[in-house]
């Protein structure tokens, strides 16, 4: 299950009962308005007002409105000198099954009472700090397509993981080293060198110092990353690989198991999903795009090979974490899905803000 804090506030003309109520009522139904609430999924409701507000709470709004069995809070604020005034401002917890986006809401005075979170502000303040988001999900639920989106709205780096496991499986293919010979893979990572370089926001991939960026996106060597991909060693390596990066740099990392091995302190935690058919769709067309011609029925069995291949996996299996927030991407545009992450994001830090 998964809880949100929304946020809300309105004015009140006059210091009245039917004022207070009145304006209460329409913040509370803008709210579950615009973010389409359930009752049943209303946790609980606080409720603040100026201290020139005072002829009656306005919990009694919620009471009206029917929310008999939401626990309901109250309390006045403290004065503060050249803050709005009648102001009555709302925080309401809720409880979901699925992942959501979510919009604060500010009516009438009340438009302008953050003008230091507009959307330039919360840029500043994700620049002024470092963060980590990790992106896990299997192949073809849009991981990597959203992350470089992602990183690119906030302006950090994406470092594509599984970049780095194909690197390695594209060696093996060069030495003729069989997938299935543990012990030789593991032999010849003990003299692999690589190195992960950004030029803009393009990520260089160095692999024994020489550059494979562009080499190691073929069907052969994508079945190689998923195979050596199962081997502890070369998970281990590429691990640590990856944390001494975020450690210098705020980054947007996608793969398998960032949130629940790699980068297990992430600020921001995501799991994204799609239906069989849907990732098999797209994986096929990014193939047939870029020259290759296998046909959908191989692409979807090969994506469900490696389903199962990352998912009883011994170390770190593909999972989602306990504190992930799951996005289906099925039947969503790229925009859509990016919108609803970024919704989580802001509201990080306007919530930091204001708590």
């Amino acid at each position: 299950m998964l809880f949100y804090a929304i946020r809300g506030a309105i004015t009140a003309d006059e210091n009245t009962p039917q004022q207070i109520l009145d304006n209460t009522r329409i913040l509370l139904e803008e709210i579950i308005s615009r973010n389409t609430i359930e009752f049943s999924e209303i946790v609980s409701i606080i409720f603040t007002g100026t201290g020139d507000l005072d002829s009656i709470y306005p919990a009694v709004a919620a009471r009206e409105l029917g929310m008999v069995d939401v626990p309901l809070f109250c309390c006045q604020e403290m004065y503060v000198k050249g803050s709005l005034e009648k102001c009555i401002r709302v925080m309401m917890h809720i409880q979901s099954a699925q992942s959501r986006s979510i919009e604060h809401v500010y009516l009438k005075k009340a438009k302008a009472l953050r003008p230091d979170l507009t959307k330039n502000q919360i840029a500043k303040m994700i620049s002024d700090q470092q963060l980590t988001v990790a992106i896990d999900g299997p192949a073809g639920a849009g991981k990597s397509t959203i992350a470089k989106a992602l990183s690119s709205k906030l302006g950090i780096v994406y470092l594509d993981t599984g970049a780095m496991y194909r690197a390695v499986a594209y060696k093996m293919l060069n030495a003729n080293i069989d997938f299935l010979n543990t012990q030789e893979i593991i032999s010849a990572l003990s003299s692999t060198e690589l190195e992960i370089k950004f030029d803009g926001d393009k990520q260089i991939i160095i692999l024994d110092g020489q550059d494979v960026t562009n080499k190691i996106r073929s069907p052969e060597v994508s079945k190689g990353a998923s195979r050596v991909g199962v081997i502890p060693e070369v998970r281990i390596k590429l691990a640590k690989i990856q944390r001494d990066i975020s450690k210098s740099k705020s980054l947007v990392m996608d793969g398998r198991d960032i949130g629940t091995h790699v980068l297990p302190d992430a600020t921001f935690k995501f799991f994204l999903t799609a239906s069989l058919d849907e990732r098999a769709r797209r994986r096929w067309e990014e193939l047939r795009i870029k020259g290759y011609k296998e046909s959908i029925e191989v692409v979807k069995k090969d994506i469900e090979t490696r389903d199962t291949t990352d998912k009883s996996r011994d170390f770190a299996p593909l999972a989602a974490s306990e504190d992930a927030i799951i996005i289906d991407t099925t039947c969503k545009s790229i925009e859509k899905v990016l919108a609803e992450m970024l919704g989580h994001i802001e509201s990080y830090f306007i919530n930091s803000q204001e708590g």
